[in-house]
């Protein structure tokens, strides 16, 4: 069986939840083999063979890690060569989009990004975007080289299957070019306690409505185990930061539950949200655009209502 190869996203370790998703979807187009870079790969080892890796790639962190995403494309083109895989699935953030970039160039290949399926077909990989704001759906293939797809968070819910995690060492040759842009300091994200917004699959978010007020918001996400976000005219008034804004401008989203606090739905903020499986409103103008592509809205002030959705939910928890 021919391999998949997919990026590992990790921490220390700590494998995220999109590389999951990636194995899961990997296993539809071949054997999946795991791509990990740095250390911490006897704490993610277990985690990557349950979820279906036959093969792990470990390659050291030296000459990678000081690095923005050159010498990873440069890995990935190395394995490409060596491997032949039937695809190679990267997560679709602005690193992941930018090493697949990279990747598709060294290796003369096709690239497809934000996709939010991908499947065996034809004896090739076919993939499904949402583009234009999710205003169209487009099935597409790659023609030429090595399939290089980036997939969207909660593109499917990871499937557990499992595989032999046999791990093979890689050493890399990275070239003086690759390290042209360094990385000269780190700081460490300031944790809120709530999900990662682009990877979240319930997200929250609150608009002008909410006149700079985000505490009945907040609640209702951390009642849901949701992350916040933001409209543009939220972050840009200075009621809440710009690393939580949802739309064209900001961060898309694609989570299984998205609620629309106080937001009127303009096209910008549509575009970064209008993927999510189910859309709730609450917005006191019913004939705010929002409501136009919800699977549910209520017309009605958000302080009145959130307090309440939040109570019941707290209730059935209970």
């Amino acid at each position: 069986m021919t391999e998949v190869l997919v990026l590992v996203d990790h921490v220390d370790g700590q494998v995220a939840k999109t590389t999951f998703e990636l194995l899961t979807l990997a296993a539809r187009l071949g054997e999946p083999s795991a791509v990990f870079i740095g250390d911490g790969l006897d704490t993610a080892k277990p985690a990557l063979a349950q979820y279906g890796a036959a093969k792990i790639y470990a390659v050291p962190g030296t000459d990678i890690d000081d690095y923005l995403v050159v010498p990873v494309a440069e890995v990935l083109a190395q394995l490409v060569e060596s491997a032949s895989p039937a695809a190679v699935l990267v997560s679709s953030s602005a690193h992941g989009k930018e090493i697949g970039a990279r990747l598709a160039v060294k290796t003369g290949s096709g690239l497809i990004t934000d996709a939010v399926d991908v499947r065996s077909e034809d004896g090739g990989v076919a993939t499904t975007q949402s583009v234009f704001a999710g205003s169209y759906t487009v099935d597409a293939v790659v023609t030429q080289g090595t399939p290089i797809v980036t997939v969207k968070p909660n593109s499917c819910a990871p499937e557990q299957r499992e595989g032999a995690g046999a791990v093979e060492e890689v050493t890399p040759q990275i070239s003086e070019g690759a390290k042209s842009a360094r990385i000269v300091e780190r700081r460490e994200k300031q944790k809120s306690g709530r999900p990662e917004l682009t990877e979240a699959a319930i997200v929250v978010s609150g608009g002008r409505g909410t006149a700079g007020d985000f505490s009945a918001v907040e609640n209702l996400a951390d009642a849901l185990g949701a992350a916040v976000g933001a409209s543009r005219a939220a972050v840009d008034a200075g009621w809440y930061p710009h690393t939580s804004q949802v739309g064209q401008t900001g961060k898309q989203v694609s989570p299984q539950l998205y609620v629309a606090c106080g937001i009127s739905g303009a096209i910008q903020h549509r575009a970064g949200m209008q993927t999510s499986k189910t859309i709730i409103a609450i917005n006191k103008d019913e004939e705010a655009p929002i409501f136009e592509l919800v699977d549910f809205g209520v017309v009605g002030d958000l302080f009145a209502v959130l307090p309440q959705a939040t109570d019941e939910i707290g209730t059935a928890k209970g």
